[in-house]
């Protein structure tokens, strides 16, 4: 069924950052959404399907209000905030867009973009473990750094450790030139990336050398016990079983962990159970543990990631199907 809708923006100067130039907002709601939208002055006419002209009538008074706040609107944006009202069109933006969880040193504002990450970041703020399962682009390591260093900037903790599996670290390791460090190295660059991102180069060396902050393989946690610190382990379906439990007895007074991982990208042998998969089976319901599932709607990468993840899970669905009606 078809619906016509007017919405008034009231302010000329507030309208034009809301169409863009050359209306190039409203022509990407137009392409989102399905339907036709025009503009008279303040004025947009908006005309299609009902429940998407529904949706595009709340996005419209939702960018209002965050342009009323001084928010830049960009096309990423609109994007997102169409992803989370398609989801629940009662969400308030400024709830999400305004949770300001870092600023980084390049004065980049680091928040919430989806309805998931929202919820992610709030699972980190009332739990001592919090597990973030998802596809690539979706921001569970990225954000889980944010906190990281935000929770050290207000004194929550006193370091931070960003713990990564080596999943080739047996007889292929062994080739690789340099010492221990150097091998394990290229496993752990993203989460010096994801660092550098966040912290001008010479504050992050800085806090690197002196220990403040220590990247570091899996295989290095044995044995340690972790007071007071924020501990990130990334890429935890590459784990085993044993290894995520004695990842998770490490944690001491004051810790907090957050478990990252995708449970399609599994490297391990065949014969290895992934410690993430374990995980999600054993720790569900234990009291102060929360589980936080990211799909493709949450992915805020170049829209063509988004794209690229949607294709594999059909493909996978379709292979799924192919060997159930093999087996039958």
């Amino acid at each position: 069924m078809s619906l016509r809708k007017h919405f008034d923006v009231g302010d000329a100067a507030l309208a034009a950052q809301l169409f863009g130039q050359q209306n190039k907002h409203l022509k990407l709601i137009e392409k989102k959404l399905g339907i036709r939208l025009g503009s008279q002055g303040t004025l947009i006419h908006l005309h299609g399907d009902s429940a998407q002209v529904e949706v595009g009538f709340r996005l419209l008074e939702e960018l209002c209000l965050l342009l009323q706040e001084d928010m830049p609107l960009y096309p990423a944006d609109i994007d997102y905030a169409i992803r989370i009202l398609s989801t629940d069109s009662s969400t308030s933006l400024k709830d999400i867009f305004f949770d300001t969880v870092f600023v980084s040193a390049r004065n980049k504002l680091i928040a919430p973009k989806s309805l998931m990450q929202k919820t992610y970041i709030d699972n980190i703020r009332q739990n001592h473990v919090v597990f973030g399962i998802g596809p690539a682009g979706t921001g569970k390591t990225y954000l889980a750094m944010a906190m990281g260093v935000a929770a050290l900037m207000r004194k929550e903790v006193s370091r931070i450790m960003l713990v990564r599996p080596a999943v080739e670290a047996g007889e292929k390791l062994g080739f690789l030139p340099g010492d221990l460090a150097e091998k394990v190295n290229p496993y752990l660059r993203p989460l010096y990336d994801a660092l550098y991102d966040m912290l001008d180069l010479e504050k992050a060396q800085s806090l690197v050398e002196t220990g403040i902050v220590e990247v570091a393989p899996l295989a290095f946690m044995r044995g340690r016990t972790l007071n007071d610190a924020f501990v990130i382990l990334d890429e935890a379906q590459n784990t085993t079983a044993e290894q995520m439990k004695m990842f998770l007895t490490r944690l001491g007074f004051g810790s907090r962990a957050v478990i990252t991982g995708d449970v399609t990208q599994i490297d391990l042998p065949r014969d290895n159970q992934s410690g993430l998969l374990h995980a999600i089976d054993v720790l569900v319901g234990v009291p102060g543990i929360a589980f936080t599932h990211f799909s493709d709607l949450d992915v805020v990468r170049h829209p063509i990631v988004q794209a690229i993840v949607q294709a594999y899970q059909r493909a996978d669905r379709r292979n799924s199907e192919q060997t159930h009606r093999n087996a039958g």
